[in-house]
């Protein structure tokens, strides 16, 4: 046999122990060698798994699914339930594992096994795990035990030591979605991103297959494994969970590139922008304002902190915030009243936050890219950010990366400084006047409150520094709010030539800045 059979040999059987849920070092135990699979050990195998899956052309996950799963209703998927006496670990730990049922919108399963005293299990699917209600009772004899799920849900005692609500979901392609106390499902993070928002359509990873290790008794925290795979690339993730009253996942994940890469997303956060205050277009709505997430937010590696507020544009838009191992980022709800919502099904005031803390890795010089798409309605998700490299990732290159994400209401891990609270724009034209300006003048207001603007007074010197990549800005001056409300900047924007806008504005006092950057983008389509 040629090297190169050799090689092609050896690949193909790491692929079979994968395929039947046995690695390399099971097999070694298997002939009488002793393995203890620790999060470590496994790790570093799924990480060898994954390179070895990059040498090989990608092949798509089998239609296992029998046709009625795969043609089910949305009515018939949400009356198949899980029973919650079968979940895993129940009355055995503080966490507990519930599973998804595949089809519908999740064609291809996913393989789970459970890692428990050193050894690996796989998770036989089985139709005695669910009911089938209402519209679904004809599917309850389409199941069988080689399926698998379509994902799972960790539940954990966040609220009440009482009861067990759910704190990380995964589900379809590389999402998952975490939720921390008095929070309910909002945005989502994905394993990673690919080509998104590019001419030639984006490719969406997967996660094929799940290893979760079982918590002791009293632990709150657990640690998953996940292999993913796509046309372009592969990888090995290890989530460490940590519950409580704050959530954290540490992530690790080390990638292999199958084919060249446009553009790799990584720490993606995908969440929903409808309207807001800043919201240039009118809704006949009774809400004031529908959105999981208001504005970005970056802290750069220089110590300022950026927020960007998010807009549900007229056509797709993509920006970037430039800098080098940024100390994090993050899409943020900031207002967390009811009133400022005014919806008592959704709960958008209850809908978490989330930030990104680069640890180390591939991380270099690159950029925060926020997509913001086009939608007519919120029921889809058209805001996505992630951290782009300079450096190509080619055909045959290999990355790693930690991070840490964080779920939290308002207030980002770290010392923001003073914040803004409110952007508001409109017509800049003077009411009455006789030979009224173009529609395109802009008069912008930017309300910043909190950290050191809460002990100044009129008499202090607060300046506003406000920088503009085109257009001419007019009447801009800062004033002391009512009722110690905060500060306002306002200025007048005179557009150049149709030409967009990029706009940096913060608060100044003795020359050094004591808010946080505002940044926004005026279109020229966005009136």
């Amino acid at each position: 046999m040629t090297r190169k059979r050799l090689v092609q040999a050896c690949v193909l059987t790491l692929l079979l122990l994968a395929t039947m849920g046995a690695t390399v070092a099971s097999a070694s135990a298997n002939a009488g060698t002793p393995f203890d699979a620790t999060p470590e050990s496994l790790f570093q195998q799924l990480t060898d798994l994954a390179g070895a899956r990059a040498e090989i052309p990608y092949e798509p996950p089998a239609d296992v699914l029998p046709d009625a799963l795969r043609g089910m209703t949305y009515d018939q998927y949400r009356s198949i339930r899980f029973r919650p006496e079968a979940a895993l670990w129940r009355g055995e730990a503080r966490f507990e594992a519930q599973f998804f049922h595949p089809g519908f919108l999740f064609p291809h399963p996913v393989t789970v096994y459970t890692v428990e005293q050193g050894q690996v299990e796989e998770l036989a699917f089985d139709p005695e795990l669910f009911r089938y209600e209402a519209e679904a009772e004809e599917l309850a004899d389409a199941g069988r035990s080689d399926l698998g799920f379509a994902g799972f849900r960790l539940h954990y005692p966040l609220n009440t030591p009482e009861y067990l609500d759910e704190v990380v979901v995964f589900l379809g392609a590389s999402y998952f979605r975490l939720v921390g106390p008095g929070q309910v499902y909002g945005l989502s993070s994905r394993g990673l991103a690919i080509d998104t928002a590019l001419p030639a359509g984006e490719e969406f990873p997967a996660f094929r297959k799940f290893w979760l290790f079982r918590p002791e008794p009293d632990a709150d925290s657990i640690t998953i494994l996940a292999l993913l795979d796509s046309p372009s690339v592969t990888g090995a993730f290890r989530f460490d969970l940590q519950a409580g009253s704050e959530v954290t996942v540490a992530v690790e994940k080390r990638l292999f590139a199958r084919a060249d890469v446009a553009k790799l997303g990584i720490a993606p956060l995908t969440s929903m922008f409808f309207f807001g205050e800043a919201s240039v277009r009118a809704y006949d709505d009774f809400r004031p304002r529908v959105h999981d997430s208001e504005g970005l937010m970056m802290q750069t590696a220089g110590g300022e902190w950026i927020w960007r507020p998010l807009t549900n544009p007229a056509r797709l838009r993509g920006s970037s915030l430039r800098d080098e191992r940024p100390h994090g980022f993050g899409l943020v709800q900031r207002s967390r009243d009811f009133s400022e919502y005014l919806d008592l099904e959704a709960e958008y005031h209850r809908r978490p936050s989330q930030w990104v803390t680069p640890i180390d890795g591939d991380w270099g010089v690159g950029g925060v890219e926020l997509v913001e798409i086009p939608t007519s309605d919120e029921t889809s998700d058209n805001i996505v950010a992630y951290w782009v490299s300079d450096t190509p990732f080619r055909a045959g290159d290999r990355r790693q990366y930690r991070y840490r994400l964080t779920l939290f209401d308002d207030e980002p891990p770290g010392e923001p400084p003073a914040r803004v609270v409110r952007t508001r724009s409109g017509w800049g034209a003077v009411p009455g006047v006789a030979d009224p300006p173009p529609r395109s003048l802009r008069r912008y207001i930017v309300d910043f409150a909190g950290g050191e603007l809460d002990a100044l007074g009129p008499e202090d010197a607060v300046e506003p520094l406000l920088q503009a990549g085109s257009g001419r800005i007019d009447d801009l001056h800062v004033r002391r709010l009512p009722d110690h409300a905060g500060w306002r900047a306002t200025f007048i924007l005179d557009p150049e030539d149709g030409q967009a806008a990029d706009l940096r504005l913060v608060l100044t006092l003795d020359g050094r800045p004591i808010t946080e950057t505002w940044n926004h983008v005026w279109y020229p389509d966005e009136r």
